[in-house]
């Protein structure tokens, strides 16, 4: 009878605790739903968690999705004849960049499919040519389904050559680039062009630390003008292009333009974080540009939002403004994204952003969404 009472005490106490742990997760999963919501999809064709690798968030994750290289044995890569090689050869699908890089001829990779390319903690690929033929850090030309992760791009800062940028997607389709940081670039930190089309850039920081040199043949003084999507007015082959995913990124201190500038292209941008007090304009709608603003983060910058002559739509929605002067509001209805993405709450961006956008990984993982 004793051991009969004992059982059933423990029994008891078992359930109890069992009731506990479940109540602790209830409790924690309503918390975290609190902080994010999910935009409405027109499909059932849903992106999750960005910090989940095998469910790409945003553009990237349409036309059949984006893998990289996937699980393929990796090339470590330590230096620039390596790393040049690794990038040339198609047999190498993952390469894992280490320690810091000096690219002494810009790189070029082209007509290639299914490859990743990351760095492990700190790793960096560093130009230090500002001239007009020979700067920039890599060229990527007509390449499907790339994975580029947690590596920081440093060029020797803006100077108006007609030079090249740290890194440029021309004509490439399904490109994820995630968690990584561009500064200082010659002609500007990271463009899209040219029919490029399915692009997602997350959790990226772009910033200029170094001083702008004047006197460029470009004939800008300050040339820090971060990204720019779309090659010019004339490049009518964009149109029905150039879908891309901004999400979670970073414009810090130093960019001036750019962030960016956008022709012809369905541009969904979120949970993004503006605060460089150098700014002459942040987001700027050029030529038939089709751009959904919505649940960013703008703090002491100049013209949040420059309307130009010519662009299509944009819809400017839920955003903070921060000590900001000119353009805050949108015109016209934008595009609706054919994906959900999970969004944070837009009081929790700054943080988040601060400290999570740019190359703050171990490696080829995907950080916490």
């Amino acid at each position: 009878m004793k051991l009969q009472s004992t059982l059933s005490m423990f029994l008891l106490t078992l359930a109890l605790g069992f009731t506990a742990c479940n109540s602790e997760e209830i409790a924690s999963s309503n918390t975290e739903a609190s902080i994010e919501t999910t935009t409405q999809s027109a499909t059932t064709n849903l992106t999750a968690k960005i910090g989940n690798c095998s469910e790409v968030p945003g553009w990237a994750s349409q036309n059949g999705s984006t893998t990289g290289g996937g699980s393929s044995a990796e090339t470590t890569v330590t230096n620039y004849a390596q790393l040049k090689a690794a990038i040339e050869n198609t047999s190498v699908k993952v390469i894992k960049v280490s320690g810091t890089i000096t690219v002494t001829t810009r790189l070029s990779f082209q007509d290639q499919t299914g490859k990743t390319i990351y760095g492990t903690s700190g790793a960096k690929l560093v130009s230090t040519n500002q001239t007009k033929d020979a700067s920039g850090i890599i060229n990527i030309k007509r390449c499907k389904n790339l994975i580029i992760r947690n590596l920081i791009f440093e060029g020797p800062g803006a100077y108006d050559t007609d030079g090249w940028d740290n890194a440029i997607l021309d004509e490439c389709t399904n490109v994820w680039v995630d968690h990584c940081e561009f500064r200082d670039g010659v002609d500007g930190n990271f463009d899209i062009k040219n029919k490029s089309d399915y692009i997602s850039v997350t959790y990226s920081k772009f910033h200029y630390l170094k001083p702008p040199k004047a006197g460029g043949s470009g004939g800008s003084d300050d040339h820090r003008y971060s990204n720019l999507i779309g090659s010019s007015d004339g490049a009518t082959a964009d149109r029905g292009k150039l879908r891309i995913t901004f999400a979670r990124c970073w414009w810090a201190p130093g960019c001036k333009e750019r962030m960016p500038r956008v022709r012809f292209g369905k541009v969904h941008l979120v949970n993004n974080f503006f605060n460089s007090t150098v700014s002459n304009k942040c987001i700027a709608a050029g030529f038939e540009a089709d751009l959904r603003v919505e649940s960013n983060v703008f703090e002491g910058v100049k013209t949040p939002i420059d309307l130009m002559s010519g662009y299509t739509a944009v819809t400017a929605t839920d955003n903070v403004f921060t000590n900001t002067t000119g353009n805050q509001a949108g015109s016209g209805t934008a595009f609706t994204p054919p994906y959900s993405i999970v969004k944070l709450n837009k009081t929790a961006v700054k943080a988040d952003i601060s400290a999570n956008a740019g190359a703050t990984l171990g490696g080829n993982i995907c950080g916490s969404f």
